[in-house]
Formats: structure tokens, C-alpha cells, sequence
């Protein structure tokens, strides 16, 4: 199978060929290995193959597998491989192996993904770009001097450059859509718990964190719930598992309440500047939706924007404290002498002083805009609003300068960091790590189910998702409204997979 035909197809496709015997899932594993030993080396996004491991997995696939043996990508970070490094993007964790598979994991071989190695995250997934130190920095295929976001750049990078036709991703403020936004692909996130976490964790920040994919095609993210969601044993949230969310696709959403926001309240404490391509194509796509037949009028969202954005960071915080004493505890070395990159010492030091009071306070916050969020449900079924403020920005733009890091190095004297919290520093690190992507969060704290959709190219070429949230588990009218838009925007053939050809 020659790679131009293997791009040509996204999963469910080529399990199809597969199944009608037109290729076999041999040929398929090759033209995915060729793919990522040829075009890798430029893209950045693999941090580490399992070529033979995969090769062996794939020729156990059950022929009746919805995937049939496609290829796909994991990402370092919770999603565990029995035995097999993974290091969340961190110098700490190199030599760390877990003892046994995630949960996602084993359902990603049930449903016949076969998994040729792990992509690139930042350290501990906390940046919404991907420049680890400790392992390549992934580029954005449209145009390599970008970024392809974060927390999922990697898995980002590898779809739009054509190593895989979808690979797995998380969303923990946005790292599913972000990355999707910047690359042009389409990334769904699931509602809270409908993808387990186990058995490893129960819940991670709260439980604002939720894997799943980034896609070319709509059926894909579809099938792939399909597959992964339920509650796995022991799981913190009650979720047992559905069906129905590929079939949802064969029908439309029927008339929805569409409202449309630009995001204002929530990027007005951190003093965000929309970009003209972004508002551009939240209101072009708000034409399209009236044109659909659906009824659109203009609302924001009911929520406080600077308590969001607060409560986010406050814990935030205290889960990286708890992350390095984690880490401490597994390698055996110390929090002080852990290899971590200098921001995220710094940002562990702020968590290790916050109180219990402020932290509980914090997701209070969370569960206020979770209930406001509900009632604005009643009245309407989905609201449109920006991912980011701007299209990609370029590599290294946004990641901390030495002097800043000097900076950062100054709370390891004693009281500094408690100092620092009384003086504001959470405000601003707010407005540092938020600014550029406000608008995410929300649905991460309320635990609603939101989309980024590949529906704008500027004309300097980069791609511009506009985001769609729905009400909490409406997964299913989600993935309709997006197969209609799909049907109205062909934007696969928007993928730039010629420039990373072999």
C-alpha cells in the first residue's frame, strides 16, 4: 500500500478496505511505518515507536474489530503501556514503566487500534504548547515554524502530517481542542467520566481531565466512544457504558438552539485580544448553522470569567504539588532534586503552599458554573464560541524566557512562594498561561462535552477551529451537529499531507 492511498483513508476506512480484502492489515502497518520513519524525523511527534511489539498485537486483531488493525498513536501521558516507558513528557519520569495496561489501553486493542508508539505532550501535560525539554519538540504541518499546541501536539502533529489517521489525546483545559484548532483536525471531548482513567487514577485534576482522540473525520472520534466509554471497575463516576454515538451521525441533529459567543467574559480578566481570523469564523460559522435551518442568536455564556479562570489555576497548582510528591514517591528521588523543567518547579511550589480552604473553595467555583451552565442548557442546545484567541503561534513564542525562569527560581528561598500568592502571583500566572486560550476551561470545570471543528484556514494558512459546547452528556447531538457541518465543509481535503510526503 502506497502512503498517498494510506492518507487518502481515515480509520474506519481503511478497516474497511481491510475487511473486503482489498489490503491487508500488513500492508496498512507498513505504510504507517513508513510514514512515521520517513516524515517523523521532520514533524517531531513520536517520542519513542514499539514497531515489532505493534506488528504482533495487530496480527491478533479479531477480524469483527471496528478498527481491523488501523494504526493509531497513544500519547506519553496516563496512558499506560504494561512494562513500557512513559515518561509525561519529563527528564523525572524517563526510566519510569507502569506494571500494567490502562483501561483505555485495553479497549483500544478490543477495538483493533494497533498502537505504534507515543506522542509528544509538554511536561505533565501543564502547557498548552508542546516544548519538553527532555524530548523533541513536535512542529505544526501546515507551517513548521508554529506550534501545534498542547497538551496533545504531538498527537496533533502526527494526524495532520499523515502519520496515523487518528491518535489518542487528552483534555485536561483544552489539550484536545486546542491542538485540534491549530492543526486543522477535528477533536471531541467527551463529558466527564465517560472515559475511565483507571486503573491508575480514578480521577485527575478533579476529574476535568477526559482522554479521547484527534481525528480527521467525524466517525472516527464517533466509533472511538463507541469502543472506550463506560466506567471501568472501581471508577469514580457512575457512567455505564452506551452505543449509539457512530449511529448518531446517520441522522441529523434536527432544529437546534444554537447560541454564539465570543468568548468575551471569560477572556476579559486576562486580557485577551480576539484575533479578526477568529471572529471571522465563529460568525461565518454561525451563517452556516442559520443556513442549516438552525435557530442562532447571540448569548454568553453565565459564568464569571476571573473566578474560572482562579479556581482552574488553584487547583491547578495543587494537583502539580501532588504530581511531583507522586513522582518523588515512585522514583525514589526527592521533590528537590526531581530533573523537572524550572516553570514547573516553580509552579509546584506555589501549589505546596496553597491552603485546604482555598482549594475546596476553588471547585465550589467549578460546581457554580456547572449549575449556571445547566440552566443556559434549557434555553439552548449548543453554544458556539472561539478555542483560541489566534491561530498558532510560533514555536518557542510562549514558552518561558531564561530571565523569567531566573525569576521563577527565587521562590526556593524560604516564604517567597507564600509571599508570592499573597501578592497576586496566581492572577498572573493566570494571565500568562490563559490569555491566549480562555475559552476551554469552561467546559472542562462544568464537565460538559465540547468540540473543535476545522472550519476556517486563514489566508496566511493557518487553521482556526470554532469550538461547540453541549449540555453535560450530549455527546450524541454533538457528533450529529458535527457530521451536518462535515456534509456542508469538506475540510479533510484540507489536510496538508503534501508537504511531508515522502
Amino acid at each position: 500500500m502506497h502512503r498517498d492511498d494510506y492518507r487518502d483513508h481515515d480509520g474506519l476506512g481503511l478497516a474497511a478496505l481491510i475487511r473486503r480484502g482489498e489490503v491487508s492489515r500488513e500492508e496498512v502497518f507498513e505504510a504507517a511505518r513508513g510514514a512515521i520513519e520517513a516524515d517523523d524525523p521532520r514533524l517531531g511527534a513520536v517520542v519513542r515507536t514499539r514497531f515489532e511489539r505493534a506488528r504482533v498485537e495487530c496480527r491478533a486483531v479479531p477480524d469483527d474489530a471496528p478498527f481491523a488493525g488501523v494504526p493509531t498513536l497513544t500519547k506519553d501521558l496516563l496512558m499506560a503501556l504494561a512494562g513500557e516507558p512513559l515518561a509525561f513528557g519529563s527528564a523525572a519520569l524517563a526510566d519510569w514503566r507502569p506494571g500494567e495496561d490502562s483501561t483505555l489501553v485495553t479497549r483500544l486493542r478490543r477495538a483493533g487500534l494497533a498502537i505504534l508508539g507515543q506522542t509528544a505532550t509538554p511536561e505533565l501535560g501543564l502547557m498548552g504548547i508542546t516544548e519538553p525539554r527532555a524530548f523533541p519538540h513536535p512542529v505544526n504541518p501546515w507551517k513548521p515554524e508554529h506550534s501545534p499546541g498542547g497538551s496533545s501536539g504531538g498527537a496533533a502533529a502526527a494526524v495532520a502530517g499523515g502519520l496515523v489517521p487518528l491518535a489518542m489525546a487528552g483534555d485536561g483545559g483544552g489539550s484536545i481542542r486546542i491542538p485540534a484548532s491549530y492543526c486543522g483536525l477535528f477533536g471531541f471531548k467527551p463529558s466527564r467520566g465517560r472515559v475511565p482513567l483507571g486503573p491508575g487514577h480514578a480521577e485527575v485534576w478533579q476529574g476535568a481531565v477526559v482522554e479521547h482522540a484527534v481525528t480527521r473525520s467525524v466517525r472516527d472520534s464517533a466509533a472511538l466512544l463507541d469502543a472506550t466509554n463506560g466506567m471501568d471497575e472501581g471508577g469514580p463516576y457512575p457512567l455505564l457504558r452506551e452505543d449509539g454515538f457512530l449511529a448518531a451521525l446517520e441522522r441529523p441533529p434536527g432544529r437546534l438552539r444554537v447560541a454564539v459567543s465570543l468568548g468575551e467574559p471569560l477572556g476579559r480578566s486576562l486580557g485577551t485580544r480576539l484575533d479578526p481570523e477568529v471572529r471571522r469564523a465563529v460568525e461565518s460559522t454561525a451563517r452556516q448553522l442559520e443556513g442549516l435551518g438552525h435557530d442562532v442568536e447571540w448569548a454568553e455564556p453565565p459564568v464569571d470569567g476571573a473566578a474560572l479562570a482562579d479556581s482552574y489555576l488553584t487547583l491547578y497548582l495543587g494537583h502539580l504539588a501532588a504530581d511531583l510528591a507522586w513522582i518523588a514517591r515512585e522514583t525514589g528521588v526527592p521533590v528537590s532534586r526531581l530533573a523537572i523543567e524550572p516553570a514547573t518547579r516553580a509552579i509546584g511550589r506555589l501549589g505546596r503552599c496553597l491552603p485546604a480552604r482555598d482549594y475546596e473553595l476553588a471547585k465550589r467555583d467549578w460546581n457554580s458554573a456547572a449549575r449556571a451552565m445547566g440552566v443556559f442548557h434549557r434555553r439552548f442546545d449548543a453554544l458556539l464560541m472561539p478555542v483560541a484567541a489566534a491561530p498558532a503561534p510560533r514555536r518557542g513564542e510562549l514558552y518561558p524566557t531564561q530571565s523569567r525562569e531566573r525569576l521563577m527560581s527565587l521562590l526556593a528561598i524560604p516564604g517567597a512562594a507564600h509571599l508570592a500568592l499573597e501578592a497576586g502571583a496566581l492572577k498572573r500566572l493566570a494571565r500568562e498561561a490563559l490569555a491566549r486560550t480562555p475559552y476551554t476551561q469552561l467546559a472542562n470545570l462544568t464537565g460538559q462535552p465540547a468540540m473543535s471543528l476545522p472550519l476556517h484556514v486563514t489566508p496566511e494558512g493557518l487553521p482556526v477551529g470554532v469550538q461547540v459546547l453541549g449540555a453535560m452528556g450530549d455527546e450524541r447531538r454533538l457528533l450529529a451537529l458535527a457530521a451536518q457541518l462535515k456534509a456542508d465543509t469538506p475540510w479533510a481535503q484540507r489536510l496538508p499531507f503534501a508537504g511531508w510526503s515522502g
